[in-house]
């Protein structure tokens, strides 16, 4: 039963984000037009950020953890639906909405009470979507997230197995609200949770793999997502807890989906040269352009 379960969640969960990923960014375009493109300075400094957040968080007061979460919430919120809802007194009195929810929940029925999980994996699933759309539109190519998620592979394990960084910012938000991760808890038997982190980049490689290659590359991304973001991570965890007789405390999942993601990247990149954003023509920007006028046949004299 809690295999099943913890499959079932994780699996909807992933996948439930990344097709409002792919919603997203076949319906709306960010604010700011592409500038530049990605190169690996950048994947440099956002492995320099992806290091240095932990320790952020881990510095701050247990109480003052979640509001900065809470900030961080409704800041990427705000700047990712911004082109949805231009209006910022109503974007913002339906963030307030949102972010008000989860701590209401939290409060009335406890942290592992379905409501509060329902009401958090949705502000975490809108803050994902925003953020991984702000990144793709903007120049993140399906090279950049390869190579991303395998650096992220040897981060996670390194601060699993060897500094237990992971488990202790786990440790550090139990308790409070806005936990930056999503899934459904029904009560201390049942459990399933996925990171924001790994959200993320399952979210990512799919939307660059669907930018990239068009419907091949959502295929593999959503592969790659069902099998190596949910079936193999929890099949691990529970095999090693049965070979063991002892449950390990993180299993993480980019693991096995960052070297999976890589991999299948050296397998698309075959079929030639990435497309950009201007290569890219939705049925929406078909509509836009208007249709070439009809040629006349003009009347010639018989002879």
């Amino acid at each position: 039963m809690t295999v099943f379960f913890q499959l079932t969640v994780t699996a909807a969960l992933a996948l439930a984000v990344v097709f409002g990923t792919i919603a997203y960014f076949r319906a709306v375009r960010t604010a700011r037009p592409p500038v530049g493109v990605f190169n690996g300075r950048d994947i440099f400094m956002m492995m320099g950020f992806v290091l240095a957040l932990p320790y952020v968080y881990l510095a701050l007061p247990g109480i003052v953890l979640p509001c900065v979460l809470a900030l961080v919430f409704a800041g990427g919120l705000s700047v990712g639906y911004q082109p949805l809802i231009g209006n910022g007194r109503v974007r913002w009195a339906l963030i307030t909405t949102l972010i008000a929810s989860v701590l209401a929940a939290h409060l009335a029925f406890g942290e592992t009470a379905p409501p509060y999980w329902v009401a958090n994996s949705c502000v975490v699933a809108l803050v994902v979507v925003s953020a991984t759309n702000l990144n793709v539109q903007g120049g993140m190519r399906l090279k950049n997230v390869a190579w991303f998620l395998l650096a992220l592979a040897a981060y996670d394990a390194f601060f699993a197995w060897v500094v237990p960084l992971t488990q202790e910012l786990a440790d550090a938000v139990q308790g409070y609200p806005y936990a930056p991760a999503a899934g459904l808890r029904i009560g201390e038997d049942l459990g399933a949770v996925v990171g924001m982190g790994d959200l993320l980049a399952y979210s990512l490689f799919t939307t660059t793999a669907y930018k990239a290659y068009g419907k091949p590359g959502l295929r593999t991304g959503i592969a790659l997502v069902v099998l190596f973001g949910a079936v193999l991570p929890v099949a691990a965890l529970h095999l090693i807890s049965a070979a063991t007789g002892d449950a390990p405390g993180v299993i993480p999942a980019q693991v096995f989906f960052g070297p999976a993601a890589f991999t299948a990247y050296q397998v698309l990149r075959r079929r030639g040269p990435e497309r950009r954003m201007a290569d890219i023509v939705f049925r929406r920007d078909r509509a836009d352009v208007p249709a070439p006028a009809p040629v006349r046949a003009e009347a010639r004299p018989v002879a």
